[in-house]
């Protein structure tokens, strides 16, 4: 659960990481929603568009100066596309402290569709929505060391989610879908799928016979296909001590700028399905506007 925090394990606070997540799997488990992940934004754009909300797609924004005016404008982008989109706004100090801000590793990630079930040689594997596959403490340990390192783990820690176990509409009748990370460098271009493939067959020996097609995203291929995902950090940036409370500045979700928030996972509590950063930089919003009202400004 700590090789979640895509830090190296001996390093502090990665301990806090598995026992949040350890709790939350006991206590409400980690749910799959029913025709995949999509139907998470399908749900919130119909709350959105049920208040009177317009969502507009495919439009690139350049810059803050193509956005309509208005009283509040929050951004989801990590502190490279604030740079970009606040270009001219943001004093030095400022924007030098969102030009310290570190990314963290990358994700190496494989789809895969299935002819059956992944063949565990543990029981009760086949039960599980999420399997962590790392060996030993030491192998995981030295799995999740490495990419910091520069070096492409032999052995990843590699993650594993098998849906469609429990939601039929993720695969015809008899077949099975699933995927598969691990962590590797910041923009690696190094091909993991043999490792990740052997690290599997490790432990479901005859894995590899069942696949009948894959999909494979290296780094620079998540970062094409969205720009916050930096050299294939999923994470919104390094989440240590440093930037555990502190993401990206003193100012959280607040920019020094009157109307303009961040709110993308570049802010606490960080990555993960969750919601909260925005949630929180809503609840800023919502101070700040109510303070402008009774006439007292905190920006």
């Amino acid at each position: 659960m700590a090789a979640h925090s895509m830090l190296p394990l001996q390093w502090n606070a990665t301990a806090a990481f598995g026992l949040v997540l350890a709790a939350a799997g006991h206590a409400v488990g980690w749910p799959i929603p029913r025709g995949g992940s999509q139907q998470i934004a399908n749900a919130l754009a119909s709350y959105l568009r049920s208040l009177g909300g317009e969502i507009v797609t495919g439009r690139r924004i350049e810059t803050l100066s193509e956005v309509p005016r208005s009283r509040v404008i929050l951004c989801d982008v990590t502190p490279r596309g604030l740079l970009k989109l606040a270009a001219g706004r943001l004093h030095t100090r400022y924007r030098k402290h969102l030009e310290r801000y570190r990314y963290g590793v990358a994700a190496f990630k494989i789809d895969y569709a299935l002819d059956g079930p992944v063949p565990w040689k543990t029981p009760g594997c086949d039960r599980a929505g999420t399997v962590h596959l790392g060996g030993t403490l030491d192998e995981v340990a030295e799995a999740e060391l490495a990419p910091w390192q520069g070096r492409h783990a032999e052995r990843p820690f590699v993650l594993v989610a098998q849906p469609s176990l429990f939601d039929a509409t993720r695969a015809p009748e008899g077949k099975h879908t699933l995927w598969a990370y691990c962590h590797v460098p910041n923009g690696s271009d190094f091909d993991m799928t043999e490792r990740i493939e052997n690290q599997i067959g490790r432990f479901a020996p005859g894995f590899k016979d069942r696949v009948i097609a894959r999909c494979v995203r290296p780094p620079s291929l998540m970062e094409r296909h969205n720009a916050n995902l930096v050299g294939g950090d999923i994470n919104g940036g390094v989440q240590d001590l440093r930037q555990l409370f502190w993401r990206p500045t003193r100012h959280l979700y607040r920019v020094p700028v009157p109307g303009l928030y961040l709110c993308s996972s570049s802010t606490p509590p960080g990555g993960g399905v969750h919601g909260m950063c925005g949630y929180f930089a809503a609840q800023a919003a919502l101070k700040d506007i109510d303070d402008i009202d009774d006439g007292h400004s905190t920006v």
